[in-house]
């Protein structure tokens, strides 16, 4: 791939995953794999399976990034010959499902650690290594951009690669409905159960999308209970805890809550300097010294897929302006997208500022006495307005 598809297809690929949600873009849109710009036309390779599907749904959508990315007049072709997709939950009925890899950013190994996952995390190790043997089912919730996606597919690669007699199914809530309906028009409910309930593991990205589809949760309400009764294993996340997803049934929520629920929040400014170094090191980036990704770091507080955005973004522009990576760049690329967090002053810092410019101590400050000093000092470090003596 030459460099400026490279650059092209990330600058596409950033905002596909905007527009469609990280989930559905992980396993859809991420398997495309550019070949060649032609008169304006972007030429992607998708999954043979995965192509028509691919084209009917999301043909506007890749369309409409095109012209945002190379300008009026850009279009998107779609030839066979991409990389297997992560699922085969939203393929039209009686198609092979393809194979849970293809994407070897979101594996273990490639997954940084942090206070904020670390239960996650080991919780889901330890379902791959042991399907159907610990934690069933398990329930990964948090919000967008923290990871639940990245640790669904590590399961299935894990899986794959030392359990490769065992079937995985990985797809997200939105696949299963589609999937679903799909064999109702099509009177084909018997392949969908047989696609679905005939797995050994199961897992569910977005599964909240259930909510307030009574037919389709019913369905998946089954699909639970087959594959649990079976001794298979399932795992699920969502945007909430299992008592927060008040519109559906008592009884899914039960059984989602009849495992192992384990929560992912934001990562804190560590984690998210880790996780730039990984994906530094993955994309074997020319960096002199840390402090662009110090400041990434700082200023990106969200989600990590924020964060992965903002590092594409300062690599882009590095590339296309030919200007090395550095902390001012970062500031350039970054300034009004992410703007510079407030710094919070505590009490303590507003009552040292008042000693110092009345020229006090802290004991003073907090002593009965009242000189003219320390009581304009006190005044100030209140925060209410006051009069000095000598404007009286």
């Amino acid at each position: 791939m030459s460099e400026e598809l490279e650059h092209i297809w990330s600058r596409l690929s950033a905002r596909l995953c905007d527009t469609v949600g990280e989930a559905t873009y992980r396993i859809w849109l991420e398997p495309l794999t550019p070949l060649r710009l032609h008169d304006r036309t972007l030429v992607l390779a998708a999954p043979e399976h995965a192509q028509r599907w691919v084209q009917d749904r999301f043909g506007r959508v890749l369309a409409d990034a095109a012209i945002a990315v190379l300008g009026p007049g850009a279009s998107v072709e779609l030839v066979p010959g991409g990389r297997p997709s992560a699922s085969a939950g939203a393929s039209a009925p009686g198609e092979p499902a393809p194979s849970p890899l293809g994407n070897p950013k979101l594996t273990f190994d490639q997954f940084v650690i942090g206070d904020s996952n670390r239960l996650a995390h080991a919780a889901s190790l330890t379902v791959a290594e042991m399907p159907a043997q610990a934690y069933n089912p398990l329930f990964i919730c948090g919000p967008p951009g923290v990871g639940k996606t990245h640790l669904l597919s590590s399961i299935a690669d894990l899986i794959a690669e030392h359990e490769p007699a065992l079937s995985v199914r990985l797809t997200t809530g939105e696949a299963f409905t589609n999937a679903f309906l799909g064999a109702l028009a099509h009177g084909e409910t018997n392949a969908f159960k047989s696609r679905f309930r005939g797995v050994d593991v199961l897992l569910v990205d977005d599964v909240q999308f259930l909510e307030h589809k009574t037919r389709t949760e019913e369905e998946f309400f089954h699909t639970f209970n087959a594959l649990y009764d079976g001794g298979r294993q399932i795992v699920l996340t969502s945007d909430r805890p299992p008592g927060d997803l008040r519109a559906l049934e008592d009884r899914l929520r039960e059984r989602f809550q009849s495992g192992l629920v384990a929560d992912v929040a934001p990562p804190d400014v560590a984690t998210r300097l880790a996780i730039l170094r990984k994906r530094a090191q993955h994309d074997a980036l020319a960096l002199h010294d840390e402090r662009p990704l110090e400041l990434i770091a700082t200023r990106v507080q969200t989600n990590v897929r924020a964060l992965e955005g903002a590092l594409i973004r300062v690599v882009a522009y590095s590339s296309l302006t030919g200007r090395q990576i550095t902390a001012e760049l970062v500031e350039e690329v970054l300034t009004g997208l992410y703007p510079q967090p407030r710094s919070e002053r505590t009490i303590a810092d507003v009552q040292a500022a008042a000693c110092a410019h009345f020229g006090i101590t802290a004991d003073e400050l907090l002593s009965p006495r009242r000189t003219p000093a320390i009581a304009c000092a006190t005044l100030a470090s209140s925060g209410r307005p006051f009069r000095s003596a000598k404007n009286m």
